[in-house]
């Protein structure tokens, strides 16, 4: 098992749900997450900049 730093750009949605949902699948692309958090936001981008520990398994 490897950990790894990824910093990822979300775009916005709509409602807080959407945009848990939006990371959540972003993150899973990389690896399982062990912790996440939002960094900062670009309204005028409309991205959400979010930081995350992932472990992916050696094969």
């Amino acid at each position: 098992m490897t950990t790894h730093f990824i910093t990822a750009e979300i775009d916005l949605q709509e409602t807080p749900a959407e945009l848990l949902e939006a990371i959540e699948t972003e993150l899973k692309k990389q690896g399982e997450p062990l912790r996440w958090a939002v960094t900062s936001v670009d309204t005028d981008k409309q991205k959400a900049t979010v930081e995350a520990v992932v472990t992916t398994v050696k094969s």
